[in-house]
């Protein structure tokens, strides 16, 4: 095992419910339109990866709004300025990091593993949580690969190959740490041994090819997962 790859959201910290959720929703209310995403409603649509492309599911389905000419302009507009609101949440300190992941990254870190965040949420939104939840001096350790960088989202492995190669890997050097069926499938696709972390919206997701899955990682006394127990997940027949 030479690299620990997070995904963000819902591993790092349980932003979808209470932090994305939250910003689109002030994000349409501030351009005046009759939308609110209740938490089962998100919970459906965060079976599509990416903002964007939620919002365009949305809309399609349910109609977009009264004299709008440019659906592709509305869209950039509002997950603009809902990246803008989400990121005000973030910095706020509102949303707690999950357990066990500062003590995970530091474990890492003393072990010369390479660590870095892959997620398909915008890069701007993914590296605020980290320097804010984690710190600078662990923000300094970690490469971030996010947004629009690949062609394809989760479930597509793209945004793994990336990180793979812009490190200088192989993919069983790779352990990837996920909590949805999204990410599990790209991670696999990718050749990656995968943690699966299960969050909120994602408990009960199929996760039958994962490596692993708890419930959380753990702080002590109530650790669940340690670096030697994802270095195992790289070993063969593991």
């Amino acid at each position: 095992m030479k690299a620990l790859l997070f995904d963000c959201d819902g591993v790092l910290a349980d932003t979808e419910r209470d932090g994305h959720r939250v910003a689109f929703n002030q994000a349409f209310s501030a351009k005046g339109l009759d939308v609110v995403w209740d938490v089962p409603l998100y919970g459906e649509l965060l079976r599509i990866a990416g903002g964007k492309e939620r919002m365009r599911l949305y809309f399609d389905q349910r109609g977009w709004p009264v004299g709008v000419t440019d659906n592709a302009a509305l869209i950039q507009e509002l997950h603009h300025l809902k990246t803008d609101l989400f990121m005000k949440i973030v910095e706020s300190g509102e949303l707690p990091l999950r357990s066990g992941v500062k003590r995970l990254a530091d474990e890492a870190i003393a072990a010369g593993v390479q660590l870095a965040v892959c997620s398909t949420s915008n890069q701007r939104a993914v590296t605020a949580i980290v320097e804010t939840l984690l710190g600078p001096e662990r923000r300094a350790k970690f490469t971030i690969f996010a947004g629009d960088i690949v062609p394809r989202k989760k479930p597509a492995p793209d945004i793994y190959n990336l990180a793979r190669e812009r490190m200088a890997l192989e993919a069983a050097e790779c352990v990837v740490v996920e909590d949805s069926r999204n990410g599990l499938l790209a991670a696999k696709e990718a050749g990656m041994p995968c943690l699966i972390t299960k969050s909120s919206y994602t408990q009960h997701e199929d996760f039958s090819e994962a490596d692993l899955v708890v419930d959380e990682l753990g702080d002590a006394p109530g650790i669940r997962v340690t670096l030697e127990d994802l270095k195992r997940l790289t070993l063969p027949n593991a």
